[in-house]
Order: structure tokens, then sequence, then C-alpha cells
């Protein structure tokens, strides 16, 4: 079976950074990628997709060290959907991409006119240790 993501997009907010209690680096951060089109009138039209990235280990510390809001990225890596329970014991989905490959693209500048991502619910709970 693949299991394989591959995307380029800008940075919607800086990394979020933390390590676990068995001291593993985790970088979390969401990307945008827009589609353009013309529709069938010439009008020009977009999609804007907002995609959950996790990165584990050096990774992570790279992410965290390099990455800001604005920064263009290419990610490569796999989709992984998780399944929790929040506060008020309402079951919650949410669906990531775990880096396994990233590079910085546009040499590091912060790439202006980023849309703002939207407002979503709580994000789950961290687990204290890598699922894998």
């Amino acid at each position: 079976m693949l299991n394989k993501t591959m995307l380029i997009g800008n940075l919607g907010a800086d990394v979020e950074a933390r390590e676990t209690k068995s001291k593993v680096a985790v970088a979390n951060f969401r990307i945008a990628t827009t589609e353009r089109w013309k529709d069938a009138q010439g009008n020009q039209q977009e999609a804007t997709e907002w995609h959950r990235v996790v990165a584990f280990c050096r990774l992570a510390e790279i992410c965290d060290e390099y990455l800001v809001k604005g920064s263009r990225v290419y990610v490569e890596g796999r989709l992984q959907t998780r399944k929790w329970e929040d506060g008020d014991g309402i079951t919650r989905f949410t669906t990531e991409i775990i880096a396994r490959e990233l590079k910085m693209l546009g040499g590091g500048d912060k790439v202006e006119g980023v849309p703002a991502p939207p407002d979503e619910s709580p994000e789950p709970p961290t687990a204290d240790d890598v699922p894998f």
C-alpha cells in the first residue's frame, strides 16, 4: 500500500514546538495550498486548503529553527487520522501529514499575503510519546 502526500504551500502561523516526556522534539504547523483557475465566464477563482503538519526529532528542530509564518515549504510525508474525546465528551477526529521530508523554498524569505488560518475546534490532546 502507498500512503504518500506531497504539498507546496505557505505557513499560516509560526511553528509550535515542544518535547514529549521522553525528550522527542515535535513541531506542529499548518500550511495553506491555493488552487487558482478561471471559471466559464473568464473570472479568476481560487480556493485555499489548510493542512496540519507534524514533524518529529531532528526535522522538528529544523522546522522550529528556520520556519516562520509565510515561509514557503515543500512537505512530503504520510497522512494520519487521529481520534480523541474533547472535554465535553464529544468524539473528534483530525487528519495530519506526518512529515518525512521538508524543503524550504524561496530562499527562506517570508511570503506576504498569506491568509489567516480558519478558526477550528480545539486541538486534540497531545500524547506523551511518539505514537509509533
